[in-house]
C-alpha cells in the first residue's frame, strides 16, 4: 500500500481534527515607537524615501506550487507513527532574517523596530500556540569601524579611550563577511558593544534567556553608515548569493552555521529608507534564488518590506507629492513573491504590521512539509 492510501486509511480510522499547538510561551508587549516620520525631500531619486500600510499578497507568476507530492496535510495534534511520512506542519519552527539598513536616514525608524518586536513575539505565540525561532540580524553591509570610541559601552568589548577604527575591539572574520549575523554594531545610535548570544551563534535561538533582551541588542544596528544592499546580504546569509564568493555561511564552522533549517518556515523582514539599487540582479532573480533555499516550495517563504512609500500615490511618507520611480523592493514582493506584505516605514508604530504577518503564517506552518 502506497504512503498516501496508508495515510488516508489510518486518517479513517483515527480521524484528525486537532488544532496544532506547540506549547505556551511567555512575553510581554511593549509601546509604540516615536511617530516621528523622518521623511526627506520628495525627490525622485533613489535616495527617496517606505510603502504604504495596506496588505500586498499577490503574484504574476502563473506556475503552480513546487511543493513536494506529499498532501499538504492542514490537520495537527496526536497522530500514529506513519514512518517516514514527513510531519505535519512546521511545529512553529520560523528562520527569521532581519535586514536593517545602517543608513544615515535611520534614526528614527531603527527604535519603532525595536518598540514593534515584542508585539511581534506575543503574535506568534498568539497565532501558532508557541514557536521554535531563529532570529538573524544582516545590517546589510560587510564593513566594521568605530569612527568615534566614545561609541563603545562596554570596556569589556573595546576600549572608550582607545584609537578608531578599532578602538581596542576584538574583531573576527564573520564581522566582515557580508549575510553574517550582526552580533557588535558599532555605528552612531547602534548598542555598541558584542551581543553575546546563548551558544555562542551569530542569532537568536530558543536557548536564548532573554529573547526580547538579545533582539535589542542585536536590533540596535545603528546609522550613519553605507548605502544598503539588502538582497546581496540576505541572498548572502541563506548561502545563495548571485555574485559568487566561496564562501558557506550555513555550513559546518560557518559563521551562520545550523540557522537554516529544512524543517522551517523562511521570514524574510527588510527595514530601510532607501531603494535598493545596488543589490546585485533583480526581483527575478532574487525570488528564484530564495524559493532554492526551500526546494522550490513557494508556500515555505514569506516576506515583509517596511520600506519608504515615495514610489505609490497616495504616500505616508510624502502626502500630496506624484509617485517617484518604482521600488525593486516593491516589484519583489508584490509580483514576484508569493506571500509578501509592503508597508510605509512612515507608519508610527509597526506592531500592527507584526500581528498581521503573524497571523498570515499561521496557516503556512499548518500545511507546511518540511524537505
Amino acid at each position: 500500500m502506497s504512503r498516501h492510501l496508508a495515510f488516508a486509511a489510518v486518517m479513517v480510522l483515527f480521524g484528525c481534527h486537532a488544532e496544532f499547538n506547540a506549547g505556551p510561551g511567555a512575553f510581554g508587549s511593549a509601546s509604540g515607537g516615536e511617530a516621528s516620520s523622518g521623511a526627506p525631500s520628495s525627490s525622485t531619486s533613489s535616495t527617496t524615501l517606505a510603502p504604504t500600510s495596506s496588505t500586498t499578497t499577490t503574484s504574476t507568476s502563473d506556475e503552480a506550487s513546487t511543493a513536494t507530492s506529499e498532501p499538504h496535510v492542514t490537520t495537527g495534534g496526536l497522530l500514529p507513527d506513519f514512518g517516514d511520512v514527513a510531519p505535519v506542519g512546521c511545529q512553529g519552527k520560523l528562520d527569521i532574517i532581519f535586514a536593517i539598513s545602517t543608513h544615515h536616514t535611520m534614526e528614527p525608524y531603527q527604535s519603532r523596530l525595536i518598540a514593534a518586536f515584542p508585539e511581534f513575539v506575543k503574535a506568534l505565540e498568539e497565532e501558532l500556540g508557541g514557536f521554535d525561532l531563529h532570529v538573524l540580524v544582516t545590517d546589510s553591509s560587510y564593513t566594521w569601524s568605530m569612527d568615534d570610541c566614545s561609541l563603545c559601552k562596554d570596556p569589556a568589548d573595546c576600549d572608550p579611550n582607545g584609537v578608531p577604527e578599532l578602538c581596542g575591539a576584538k574583531i573576527d572574520e564573520c564581522d566582515y563577511t557580508l549575510g553574517a549575523g550582526e552580533t557588535f554594531a558599532s555605528e552612531l545610535g547602534s548598542s555598541g558593544r558584542r551581543c553575546k548570544l546563548a551558544g555562542g551563534n551569530r542569532y537568536i535561538t530558543d536557548e536564548e534567556p532573554d529573547l526580547l533582551a538579545a533582539f535589542d541588542c542585536l536590533g540596535r544596528v545603528g546609522y550613519n553608515s553605507s548605502t544598503p544592499v539588502a538582497f546581496d546580504s540576505i541572498l548572502a546569509a541563506v548561502d545563495r548569493p548571485l555574485i559568487e564568493t566561496g564562501v558557506e555561511l550555513n555550513g559546518p564552522g560557518g559563521c551562520n552555521e545550523g540557522f537554516l533549517r529544512d524543517d522551517a518556515l523562511l521570514l524574510l523582514v527588510v527595514i530601510q529608507t532607501m531603494y535598493d539599487q545596488k543589490s546585485a540582479g533583480g526581483p527575478y532573480q532574487w525570488s528564484k534564488a530564495i524559493y532554492e533555499v526551500k526546494g522550490g516550495d513557494r508556500d515555505a517563504v514569506f516576506g515583509l518590506a517596511i520600506i519608504t512609500d515615495g514610489d505609490v500615490s497616495p504616500s505616508v511618507c510624502f502626502p500630496g507629492e506624484p509617485a517617484g520611480p518604482s521600488h525593486r523592493i516593491r516589484l519583489f514582493m508584490d509580483d514576484y513573491l508569493e506571500h509578501g506584505r509592503l508597508e510605509s516605514i512612515c507608519a508610527p508604530s509597526y506592531g500592527p504590521f507584526f500581528k498581521e504577518t503573524a497571523a498570515q503564517l499561521a496557516p503556512l506552518c499548518n500545511k507546511f512539509i518540511p524537505r
